[in-house]
């Protein structure tokens, strides 16, 4: 008796109990006493590192002014707005989509941010989507969720398979869960969710029994928007969402199903100690690996500057990323910078 209640066995990463990552990619850890070793070591550096201060300089934010002033910039109907962490408030012709908003201090009652987010969830001007990619604490905040449901009731919420009672709980009405290539319409916006090498979890009983994803999100490129020089293959501009990930095969397959990309917003941080994260984090050079297999024409990176979660020094992500080998156009965001696309 499957206790999924989403459960489809003709695909992949269902399970009878929850979800798993598509056969061919890293997987989560088989319990083992050496595993368990491993990750008590791993808690225990983490302990030794609690008291760390961030070692940013004071360019890596924007201030709230700084950050309220770009994203009032009528210069270009797409812009994005990095707010820290993996939350990012992207416009696209007048319709404002935030991912995975966490603005509060804590991911947990242990891990606290080190860096403010560009705005908290009483700041933010104006939403019409929020797309939250899992369930863990850093990318689904309740406290910044339930602000934001009592500011915006209408605002259209999607997430993967399993996560809709949780955000019913916060106070969200319009709600829809997706599987992955399952899309949503939004006037001229399209957003489907793809796959995503993770897992999930919010307590100790609860693994894997929610789904996990990114987003494509598609900006249909109306006659009058375009110019005459503008090939076929530019009907419309998108973004790749990417969440949390590790890297493997699936994102060639999303990149010759649903690419080319214009934008992906890929995961640099989170990624030491490799034994244990190889299987949920990618590396910054991974990141650009995954861009290039979603066949994106330019890569900005996140889920780095903003707290600790794993042990590698905190501003080694952003340098490893602009120093890899890749022919793919990159460039930091500072915290609230918004950018034209």
């Amino acid at each position: 008796m499957a206790n999924n209640p989403h459960y489809d066995p003709s695909r992949s990463h269902h399970c009878p109990d929850g979800f798993r990552n598509p056969p061919g990619n890293p997987q989560w850890h088989r319990n083992s006493l050496s595993v368990a070793a491993a990750f008590a070591r791993f808690a225990r550096d983490m302990w030794r590192l609690r008291h760390e201060r961030s070692p940013f300089s004071d360019d890596h934010r924007l201030n709230t002014e700084q950050t309220l002033q770009g994203l009032e910039n009528p210069s270009s109907k797409r812009t994005l707005t990095w707010l820290g962490h993996a939350s990012f408030l992207l416009r696209l012709h007048g319709c404002h989509i935030l991912t995975d908003p966490f603005l509060s201090d804590y991911a947990s009652p242990a891990a606290k941010r080190l860096v403010p987010p560009a705005l908290r969830a009483h700041q933010v001007p104006s939403l019409d989507l929020i797309l939250i990619s899992h369930n863990h604490y850093d990318h689904l905040d309740r406290a910044s969720l339930q602000i934001l449901a009592s500011r915006f009731p209408n605002a259209q919420v999607l997430v993967p398979l399993g996560l809709g009672r949780l955000l019913k709980a916060c106070g969200f009405s319009r709600i829809h869960e997706l599987d992955w290539y399952d899309s949503f319409h939004h006037g001229r916006i399209t957003v489907t969710a793809t796959p995503a090498l993770h897992m999930a979890r919010r307590g100790l009983t609860d693994m894997n029994q929610t789904l996990w994803c990114g987003f494509a999100i598609r900006d249909e490129i109306k006659d009058k928007d375009r110019h005459f020089e503008e090939l076929e293959e530019d009907r419309y501009w998108q973004c790749h969402f990417s969440g949390d990930t590790a890297q493997g095969p699936v994102f060639d397959e999303v990149g010759e199903r649903l690419g080319p990309f214009d934008v992906a917003m890929v995961p640099i941080g989170a990624y030491e100690p490799r034994r244990l994260m190889h299987c949920v984090h990618a590396t910054p050079e991974e990141a650009l690996q995954i861009a290039g297999q979603l066949r994106a024409r330019h890569a900005i990176p996140m889920h780095w500057g903003s707290i600790r979660l794993t042990t590698e020094p905190m501003d080694e992500p952003p340098r490893r990323f602009l120093a890899a080998s890749s022919t793919i156009p990159r460039r930091l965001m500072a915290i609230g910078e918004t950018i034209c696309l």
